[in-house]
């Protein structure tokens, strides 16, 4: 992973508060993974064992819906997905779809309980960061649900358009 991303990643909420050498453990054992658009990270209903931090690129986060689905967000770099899995340890809550040509690194679980290993207080650090961004998508999934619940015409994808990526 060459210096310019850590220069990057160190400005992104997810890594915010951790000291350079917890950074670049991670990093340095995690997996760049492309996207084109209409490619899928992962889908509603998989297991999920690892985080995804965009480095380029933008994706949507989709719900199936009836034989559709729903977008209930868009994440640009800098943004992560894939962390609720890791914190509770349940099957992917959305799908996510790239929207362009997208690069995001891919942190596995078992790189973060290194971490917890090495450093407990780092490992705090970046949980109560992926804790405050799921409450961030949750307020906004909020917000979201009030507007579908009050607008006809909804954003609805039929299901045979969906694509996914074997990994």
């Amino acid at each position: 992973m060459p210096q310019t991303y850590l220069h990057s990643l160190r400005r992104m909420a997810v890594f915010a508060g951790l000291k350079d050498e917890s950074l670049k453990m991670i990093v340095l054992s995690a997996t760049l993974v492309e996207r084109e658009p209409a490619e899928y990270f992962y889908l509603e209903n998989q297991p999920g064992d690892h985080l995804y931090v965009l480095i380029e690129g933008a994706v949507a986060c989709k719900k199936i819906k009836g034989n559709g689905e729903i977008v209930l967000s868009r994440l640009y770099k800098g943004d992560c997905f894939g962390e609720m899995s890791l914190i509770d340890l349940m099957p992917r809550a959305t799908g996510v779809q790239a929207i362009t040509n997208s690069v995001a690194l891919e942190i596995h679980r078992r790189q973060l309980f290194e971490l917890y290993r090495k450093d407990l207080e780092q490992y705090a650090i970046i949980m109560m960061n992926m804790g405050r961004e799921v409450s961030r998508r949750l307020r906004n999934a909020e917000h979201r649900i009030h507007e579908l619940q009050h607008v006809p015409n909804r954003e609805v994808v039929p299901a045979a358009k969906m694509q996914t990526v074997a990994v």
